[in-house]
């Protein structure tokens, strides 16, 4: 096996040895000044990595633990007070509920709003905000004295600096609707999937 040792400036070196296998191997560097290989921490940070790979960006995953009451024909943020992970410390369940992630990129974003038993027929949302605006939404026929469910999900550009989203819900029974809070039934959830 053939190698390059490069002497240090000081001392040491660095040593490239060729693989001991038939083919060629290229080793092809970029061409620009900066760090290219670092094993200080032995981590890979997401500004190491080249644009659109994931790496280890911000999930989620938050639910509401009690019930609220919504109002007929009216957008209810729902307040997402409960996490199960929040791997960059972006969602806020204490105070807006929401989603501020410190990585652009575009994010996939689910979730879920149950009712408990219907006051009379109607329908139900679960609505994704993005900076206080409707993003995208989920519909579902409301039957009376049934539970009810609506789920919405879609891949959402997050800028990493002020972009954020929230959790809405809405219904049309024609009269005060109570949503079915718990770990399984109003939940949010989100993960970077490419980089900007």
């Amino acid at each position: 096996m053939s190698s390059v040792i490069i002497a240090g400036d000081t001392s040491g070196t660095v040593t490239l040895a060729a693989p001991a296998v038939a083919g060629t191997t290229t080793l092809t560097l970029p061409a620009t000044t900066g760090t290219v290989i670092t094993n200080t921490a032995g981590t890979v940070t997401q500004t190491m990595l080249a644009a659109g790979v994931v790496g280890n960006g911000p999930a989620f995953f938050v639910y509401a633990s009690a019930n609220q009451s919504i109002a007929n024909n009216t957008a209810v943020k729902i307040q997402l007070n409960t996490e199960i992970f929040d791997t960059a410390s972006a969602f806020d369940s204490t105070t807006n509920y929401r989603f501020t992630p410190t990585v652009a990129g575009y994010y996939q974003i689910n979730s879920n709003v149950w009712y408990g038993s219907a006051p009379a027929n109607g329908s139900c949302q679960a609505k994704i905000y993005k900076n206080g605006s409707e993003f995208t939404s989920g519909l579902c026929a409301v039957v009376s004295g049934a539970f009810s469910g609506a789920s919405a999900s879609s891949v959402i550009f997050l800028n990493g600096s002020t972009d954020y989203v929230e959790l809405y819900t809405a219904q049309s029974t024609g009269t005060t609707y109570s949503t079915n809070g718990g770990s399984a039934f109003i939940t949010m959830s989100g993960s970077l999937v490419r980089t900007s």
